[in-house]
C-alpha cells in the first residue's frame, strides 16, 4: 500500500528566463540570413519558409515572460496548474541543479515520453524531495543534449 503522504504546493516560474544581448538577436539574425542565403543557393523554397517560421517562433517566445505556476504534491500525483500527472506514469524522480535554481525531474515510464521539469525554491526542496521519494524511487539525473543545447542557445 502506498505511503500517505502530506500535501506540499508552491508556486515557480515555467522555465528559467535567460538574458540575452543585442548580440543574441544579432546572431539569431545572422545565422537565419546565412541558412537563407544557403537554401536560395540550393533551391529548397520550403526550407526557407521552415527558417523563417523558425525564427519568427524564436523571437516570440523569447520575448514572452515565464508564467507562474501553481504546483501541488499530493495522494493523486503532480498537478501542474490544471494537470495532474499521476505518480504511476513514472518510474522515477531526480534533482537537477543549475546555476541557483533547483528542479525536479520526473523520468517517465513510457520511452518516447517526455520528462517533467518542474521549478521550485530552494526552501521548499527537502519537502518536495519527501513527498517524492514516498512514491518514486530517486534517480541521478543531468541535463541531456537537448537541455544543454538550449541552455547554449539561451532559448
Amino acid at each position: 500500500m502506498a505511503k500517505a503522504i502530506q500535501n506540499v504546493s508552491w508556486e515557480a516560474e515555467e522555465y528559467i528566463e535567460r538574458e540575452r544581448n543585442v548580440w543574441w538577436y544579432v546572431g539569431l539574425f545572422v545565422v537565419g540570413a546565412g541558412l537563407c542565403a544557403l537554401s536560395v543557393f540550393l533551391q529548397w523554397w520550403t526550407f526557407i519558409a521552415l527558417i523563417v517560421v523558425c525564427i519568427i517562433a524564436i523571437l516570440v517566445t523569447s520575448s514572452r515572460p515565464p508564467r507562474k505556476i501553481k504546483y501541488t504534491l499530493d495522494q493523486n500525483g503532480l498537478t501542474e496548474g490544471d494537470r495532474l500527472h499521476k505518480y504511476d506514469e513514472f518510474r522515477a524522480f531526480g534533482i537537477l541543479k543549475e546555476g541557483s535554481h533547483f528542479s525536479a525531474i520526473l523520468i517517465p515510464k513510457k520511452r518516447f515520453a517526455l520528462q517533467v521539469k518542474v521549478y521550485f525554491p530552494g526552501g521548499s526542496g527537502e519537502a518536495i524531495v519527501d513527498a517524492l521519494g514516498a512514491r518514486l524511487p530517486m534517480e541521478d539525473v543531468k541535463l541531456d543534449f537537448l537541455d544543454k543545447i538550449v541552455n547554449f542557445l539561451r532559448i
